[in-house]
């Protein structure tokens, strides 16, 4: 019976970027954190349940804290990141941490900050029924 391998997904080398956009993505039940460069290339980026959360404590402002402490630590030291734009989609409690977590590293400055949450309207009306 051979058991099933997990495959790590292999690391960009050598990526230098010193300002890109972090997109923060949160969910009712996780909040996914993505960096790219300034053209949209993805360089870094992972979801609560990689910075060790599983279950219900996937969508907790900490989690997201620990998570964005992470990938942030990681493109400041080894891609020489200075710069940040962030852009958020959700409206769950990750924004919290998230926040919270750029604000304690406090050496990468903040370009922008932009709000892109789809905003529902329910739809468009119906059709009444003729009179009789």
């Amino acid at each position: 019976m051979a058991t099933a391998t997990k495959e790590k997904t292999k690391k960009k080398k050598g990526v230098k970027i010193s300002s890109g956009i972090l997109y923060v993505k949160t969910t009712e039940n996780n909040t996914i954190v993505t960096l790219t460069d300034e053209k949209g290339n993805k360089v870094s980026g992972s979801g609560t349940g990689s910075a060790g959360f599983k279950g219900a404590k996937e969508n907790t402002p900490y989690a997201a804290e620990v998570l964005t402490k992470n990938v942030m630590k990681e493109a400041r030291d080894d891609m020489g990141l200075k710069q940040v734009g962030i852009i958020f989609r959700g409206a769950w409690m990750g924004r919290d941490g998230v926040f919270k977590a750029i604000n304690d590293l406090g050496l990468i400055d903040i370009m922008y900050i932009k709000e892109e949450t789809p905003i529902q309207f329910g739809g468009c009306k119906g059709i009444r029924p003729k009179r009789m």
